[in-house]
This record gives C-alpha cells, structure tokens and sequence, in this order.
C-alpha cells in the first residue's frame, strides 16, 4: 500500500515556474513508476509525465516537452514535477500516481493504482 501526498501548487504568472513534490509513504514506493497528471475545469484528466522506478528514464506528454522535468528521490520516498515556462490553459489539479511497471512506464491512469489528493495550479495572464 502506498499513500501520497501532493503539495507545491499555487498561483503563477504565465511564464513563471513552480515545482510540485509528491511525498509518498510505503516502501513499495521505489519500485513503482511514477507520474504526474492534471485536470483542468471540465475537461479530462491527462498524463504529463512519468518516470521509471530508477529515476534514469522518463516521458513527457508533448505538450510539456522542454518545459517540465519529472525527477524522483527514493531515499526521500519522493517525486517532483519542475515546470517552467507556465501557460494559462495549463490551470489544472495536479496529481501525482504510484503503479508497478510491468515493463513500462505510461501515461495511462490504469496503470496507476495510488492516487495523490492533488494540488492546484494557477496560471494567470
């Protein structure tokens, strides 16, 4: 069992840049993928980035390619989610996920059995 919880969210001006901290509990934790995804009003949730257990791969949704940088620490039992360059149309809930690899890391919300309580962002123009 894993429980996580989000925190870093808040208001920015477009352009600016937040980091976001996953901080989870459970020792199953370093070996799971781990990956961040927002949803903004109305609209679906999306995957924005996931990494591998070990920290040394990772994969971005397009639109945040170059701009965000999914990273971990697994002696903090922690993720982090650095985003720069903000948009307006990137306000959303954030929420970091924990699920096993099987293999694969992705960006589909099946794989991800734990959720965080998530963090809002706000990007203002």
């Amino acid at each position: 069992q894993v429980q996580l919880v989000d925190s870093g969210g808040e208001s920015v001006q477009a352009g600016g840049s937040l980091k976001l901290s996953c901080a989870a509990s459970g020792s199953a934790f370093s070996s799971y993928c781990v990956a961040w995804f927002r949803q903004a009003p109305e609209k679906e949730r999306e995957g924005v980035a996931t990494i591998a257990f070990s920290g040394t791969r990772a994969w971005y949704a397009d639109s945040v390619q170059g701009r965000f940088t999914i990273s971990r620490d697994n002696a903090k039992n922690t993720a982090y989610l650095q985003m720069n360059s903000l948009k307006p149309e990137e306000t959303a809930m954030y929420y970091c996920a924990a699920g096993p690899s099987s293999g694969f890391c992705t960006l589909s919300e099946r794989q991800y059995p734990y959720w965080g309580q998530g963090t809002q962002v706000t990007v203002s123009s």
